[in-house]
C-alpha cells in the first residue's frame, strides 16, 4: 500500500509516533519514536536490543500513530497506521542522524559520537491500511 502524500507532508514536521508491538503474553507495548519514511516503508531506527525489537523479530503486527498539526471538525488529526514490521541489522546511526535534524534540529548530531559505530537496527513497517481524523483517513486517500 502507497503512503498517502498527507502523511508524507506530517513527517517532516516532526510528530512523535507511538508505535505498538506485542509482548509475548499478547498484551500492547507502545513506544515514543522517530519515525521517517524510506519508499513505502515506514522506518525507525533503534541502538539496542529494546523489547519492541524483541516483539517484532516474533510478532510483525503493529500498529503506528501519529499526531497532526491541524483540527478538523473539531478533532485535532491524528493518523493510525496499521501493517507489519521487520527488523534489519545495521543502519541505526546514519538513520537516526537524518531524523535528528528533523526531531532535534538542522545542527543536531545524534546518536552522540561514543555511540555511532554501534550498528543498531532499523524497523521498516509496510502498512497495510492507513486511519485517524485526517485527509489520509478520506476514500481515496492512498
Amino acid at each position: 500500500m502507497k503512503i498517502p502524500q498527507s502523511v508524507r507532508e506530517l513527517l517532516p514536521k516532526a510528530p512523535l509516533a507511538h508505535l505498538t508491538t506485542l509482548n509475548p503474553d499478547g498484551s500492547p507495548q507502545v513506544t515514543v519514536v522517530w519515525v521517517g519514511i524510506e519508499n513505502d516503508e515506514f522506518v525507525i531506527g533503534h541502538l539496542a536490543t529494546h523489547q519492541k525489537v524483541k516483539n517484532i523479530r516474533r510478532d510483525p503486527r503493529v500498529a503506528l500513530s501519529l499526531l497532526g498539526d491541524k483540527t478538523t471538525k473539531g478533532l485535532r488529526e491524528y493518523v493510525a497506521v496499521y501493517g507489519k514490521a521487520r527488523v534489519t541489522e545495521g543502519g541505526a546511526p546514519k538513520l537516526l542522524q537524518g531524523l535528528a535534524h528533523i526531531y532535534l534540529g538542522p545542527d543536531a548530531v545524534y546518536p552522540p559520537p561514543s555511540m555511532q559505530n554501534i550498528p543498531g537496527f532499523v524497523t521498516r513497517i509496510t502498512p497495510a491500511r492507513f486511519t485517524g481524523v485526517g485527509p489520509w483517513a478520506e476514500p481515496g486517500a492512498e
